[in-house]
């Protein structure tokens, strides 16, 4: 049965330490709501900033598709299979933890806050062997379209890939006026990470809104001031 839900920002839980504010769109940690749990393959779709010299000791993780996307500063990645990375605005990273991995995500600088999202999806298959992607996408998000960042989908040519089959992740940076077509799909999750958007008869969308749809028939996003917004596409959900 076809719907959509509009998720404001400001109904998000949030979690807050001496170094990190953390914004979860959906369950997290101690934040947990049986009625909020994922929307179709999408777990976990987390807005943090992390305070200078601050960040994430190592820690593990098992059987997950992670992706980051940095929007201001720069996030610095480690971990046991000997990758490192350091993350910035226009590079999108996925960490593939399969049969399990022990990471740190850092805040380097001395001076400035890191904000970045992180959006955690489950892979076809358990047990695969860690991995570790990322690539900057910066020229193919200047041209204002939808661009393909990390995909598993057949026939997709995404930035980077994705263990799942069924989930791509699509991103948009727009000029004021400039507008944008989302995907048909049996679920979709938009999230505007800055700026403000029209969403066709639905009206504003504003930074750290979000908008969940069943049986998503295609629409348009146009922008009313400069903006920049992630659409997951998702061809299947969690159990089924």
């Amino acid at each position: 049965m076809a719907s959509v839900q509009i998720r404001r920002a400001a109904d998000r839980a949030v979690t807050t330490t001496s170094w990190l504010t953390s914004r979860h769109s959906f369950s997290f940690g101690d934040h947990y709501d049986p009625d909020n749990t994922h929307h179709g393959l999408l777990l976990v779709s987390n807005d943090d900033v992390v305070q200078p010299r601050s960040g994430f000791d190592t820690h593990p993780h098992r059987d997950m598709e992670i992706i980051t996307w940095v929007l201001e500063g720069e996030l610095t990645h480690q971990d046991s299979t000997g990758n490192h990375g350091v993350i910035y605005p226009g590079l999108v990273q996925r960490m593939s933890a399969g049969s399990g991995i022990l990471h740190s995500e850092k805040n380097g600088s001395a001076t400035r806050p890191v904000h970045f999202v992180q959006m955690w999806i489950i892979p076809d298959e358990t047990g695969l062997a860690p991995s570790y992607q990322q690539r900057q996408i910066d020229d193919a998000l200047s041209s204002s379209g939808l661009v393909t960042i990390a995909s598993g989908m057949p026939n997709h040519e995404p930035a980077i890939t994705l263990h799942n089959r069924s989930a791509a992740l699509h991103c948009a940076r727009l000029g004021t006026g400039d507008s944008v077509e989302i995907p048909s799909a049996p679920y979709l999750h938009l999230f505007v990470t800055r700026g403000r958007l029209v969403l066709d008869e639905l009206g504003n969308l504003d930074e750290g809104d979000a908008v969940r749809y069943t049986e998503a028939e295609s629409g348009r996003l146009t922008a009313a001031a400069p903006a920049e917004v992630l659409i997951w596409e998702m061809r299947a959900r969690l159990g089924g």
